[in-house]
């Protein structure tokens, strides 16, 4: 069987064209995905509009990664929470106050009510006076509760943890009664 030479030629062009053709609809369908960045941008170029849907997907990478560790804080703090309210309404009983000491940084939460100034303030006090130092302190509100986290630095080897759990359990005793 003999090949004619024009109709190999003609098969490759032929090739060609629908291989462009189905990148085009390809890129086309691509641009028309990424939100419009600004009005000229119809006349953009198709590198030009590769690297902007490039750009546009790390962007959306990057804010679902924010998402999920925003996420996982939350679920955090809410299991927190659940775990400390004994199903009683928070905001109606004495404050709660978990200490855990990882190696040289004591946790300490504080779980209280919407009035809770009072325990948090008093709480940095205590661990003040046991002469470890504040790292660094955050709050969240949650639903009719306070859930406050501080981490402080203490030397090794020492009971801070016992003194200020101690300490603290007395004020909460002395100021909402020994009855919860």
């Amino acid at each position: 069987m003999e090949r004619k030479p024009g109709s190999s030629r003609a098969d490759r062009k032929t090739t060609e064209r629908n291989r462009r053709n189905q990148m085009k609809a390809l890129f086309s369908k691509l641009h028309s995905l990424v939100p419009p960045q600004s009005p000229r941008e119809s006349t953009l170029s198709q590198p030009d509009q590769l690297s902007q849907a490039a750009n546009y997907i790390k962007n959306l990478q990057v804010k679902v990664e924010k998402m999920r560790e925003q996420k996982e804080r939350l679920l955090e703090i809410e299991k927190i929470s659940t775990s400390m309210k004994n199903g009683e309404m928070i905001g109606f009983k004495s404050p709660e106050i978990r200490i855990q000491k990882m190696g040289s940084i004591l946790e300490v939460v504080l779980v209280s009510g919407l009035d809770g100034q009072f325990m948090f303030n008093e709480t940095v006090r205590v661990i003040y006076e046991e002469g470890a130092d504040i790292v660094n302190a955050s709050f969240s509100n949650v639903g009719d509760a306070m859930l406050h986290t501080i981490h402080a630095k203490v030397e090794d080897g020492d009971s801070s943890d016992e003194r200020v759990s101690q300490k603290l359990q007395k004020i909460v005793n002395d100021a909402y009664g020994a009855s919860s």
